[in-house]
C-alpha cells in the first residue's frame, strides 16, 4: 500500500526512476526499538517512565531498574559507528552557532515552516496539539536542542545534546503510541505516524535546509564545513532512530532525497496554514505589557517577510503568509553579510569572535525561552481534541 500523500508519481518516476518505489515503503516504516521502550515506560506508574528515563541518562541505564526494551535502546545507541568523528562533528555544529540570530531566523523561517509545509508530514503535530496550543514552549525546546546539539562535544554519550535527542525519540514513540491507540489515524492517506519517511525529512531540514538558507544570506560555507555539518546531523538522526538507509552521507546525497521527497509531497493543507500562523504568531500570544506586544508585531511582520524571502511567494502564499513591509529585508542581510564574510575568512580572530558571539546568542535564547516558555522534553498528556 502506498499511502495516498506520496502524489505525482507518475512525474516522479520520470525524474527519479525507481528511487520512487524504494522510497515509498518506509511511509509505513517506523521506530520499533523505541517503540518497545515507550511501551514498557508506559507501563510503569505515572510520571515515573520519563524519570528513569532522565536516571539512566545521568546515571547509565546499568545502574537503574530499566526494562529489557529501555536496555535494548540504550544497547544500540551507545555503539558509536566508525564514521563518527567527534573533530569533525564539533567543526560542523560552529557553522550555525557562528551565524547566530541568523542561524534562528532561518530555522524558524525556514526549516520549521518548510516541515509545516507536508500536509501528511505535519499530522503527528496537529494530533498532539503542541504547535498550535503550546507554540512558544515547542519553539523554545527546539531552540534548546540545536543549541545542545551544536556545542562542541554535544552529542558525545553524556552530552545534553545526546540527552535530548534520545529523549526526542522516545517522545515521538510515545506520540505515535496515543495516535495509533485514538483510532483516528488514518493510515492510507498519511501512513504510519512520525514515519521513517518523515523522519529523514526533519534531519534534511536541520541539515540541508539549513545549509541553504544561511547561503541565503550571504554566509560562506565550505565544502568541508558543509560535510561536517551534514555529518553532525547524520549522527543526530542515527540517535534519533532513522534508518541509516535514508541518512545521507554528503551534501549531494542529501539533496537528491531532499528533491525525491518534495517531487512526491503534495501542496500544504489547512494544517499547514494552522501551524504557520501559530509559529509566526507565538509571540503575540504570550506578550503581556504594551510594549511586549508592539515588539512582538515587529517580529511577526519580520517572520512573515521571511518565510516569502527564503522559501519564495509561491509558498508563502500556500501558507497564507501576508506580504509585510520587511518582504525585501533579505538583500539587505545578505549585503551586510558578504562583506563581513570577507573579513572573517581572511582574519581567524574574527571567525573566533563570531562563534563566541554566537554562542552568547543562543545562550541568551535559551535562557529567557521564547516568549518566556520552558524547554522540558516531555510527551503531552494527551492528544489534541480537535484532531
Amino acid at each position: 500500500m502506498i499511502p495516498s500523500r506520496f502524489t505525482h508519481l507518475a512525474s516522479a518516476r520520470a525524474a527519479f526512476g525507481d528511487r520512487v518505489d524504494r522510497l515509498a515503503p518506509y511511509l509505513l516504516e517506523v521506530d520499533p526499538l523505541a517503540d518497545a521502550a515507550a511501551e514498557a515506560l508506559a507501563a510503569l506508574p505515572p510520571g515515573r517512565g520519563f524519570a528513569l528515563l532522565d536516571d539512566a541518562l545521568e546515571r547509565g541505564v546499568d545502574a537503574v531498574s530499566a526494562p529489557p526494551a529501555l536496555r535494548a535502546l540504550f544497547a544500540e545507541v551507545d555503539r558509536v559507528p566508525p564514521w563518527v568523528d567527534w573533530a569533525a562533528l564539533d567543526h560542523g555544529g560552529e557553522v550555525l552557532v557562528r551565524a547566530g540570530v541568523l542561524g534562528g531566523m532561518v530555522l524558524a523561517a525556514r526549516s520549521i515552516v518548510l516541515g509545516y509545509a507536508s500536509p501528511g508530514g505535519n499530522k503527528p503535530l496537529v494530533f498532539s496539539g503542541r504547535l498550535t496550543e503550546q507554540a512558544a514552549r515547542r519553539l523554545n525546546e527546539t531552540s534548546r536542542f540545536v543549541q545542545a546539539v551544536c556545542r562542541p562535544g554535544g552529542m558525545r554519550r553524556g552530552a545534553d545534546g545526546f540527552k535530548i535527542t534520545l529523549k526526542v525519540r522516545l517522545i515521538h514513540a510515545e506520540v505515535r503510541r496515543m495516535i495509533q491507540r485514538s483510532g483516528r489515524w488514518d493510515e492510507a492517506r498519511w501512513g504510519a505516524p512520525i514515519n521513517q519517511h518523515d523522519m529523514a525529512a526533519t534531519t534534511l531540514l536541520f541539515s540541508l535546509v539549513v545549509l541553504d538558507g544561511l547561503r541565503l544570506f550571504g554566509l560562506d560555507v565550505s565544502a568541508e564545513e558543509a560535510e561536517h555539518y551534514l555529518q553532525l546531523w547524520r549522527y543526530v538522526g542515527r540517535v534519533m532512530g532513522c534508518d541509516p538507509e535514508l541518512t545521507p552521507t554528503g551534501e549531494l546525497e542529501a539533496r537528491r532525497l531532499a528533491d525525491l521527497i518534495a517531487a512526491t509531497q503534495g501542496p500544504p493543507d489547512e494544517d499547514s496554514r494552522a501551524l504557520t500562523h501559530a509559529l509566526l504568531h507565538a509571540g503575540e500570544q504570550v506578550a503581556k505589557t504594551p510594549a511586549d506586544r508592539r515588539r512582538a508585531r515587529i517580529e511577526t511582520e519580520l517572520g512573515q517577510g521571511l518565510v516569502r524571502s527564503l522559501l519564495g511567494d509561491a509558498m508563502a502564499d500556500d501558507l497564507g503568509v501576508p506580504e509585510t513591509r520587511w518582504r525585501h529585508a533579505l538583500p539587505l542581510f545578505r549585503g551586510v553579510n558578504v562583506a563581513a564574510e570577507q573579513v572573517r575568512l581572511r582574519v581567524p580572530a574574527v571567525q573566533r569572535a563570531a562563534v563566541e558571539q554566537g554562542n552568547r546568542y543562543w545562550d541568551r535564547v535559551v535562557e529567557i525561552g521564547l516568549a518566556g516558555a520552558t524547554a522540558e522534553f516531555r510527551p503531552p498528556e494527551r492528544l489534541s481534541i480537535s484532531a
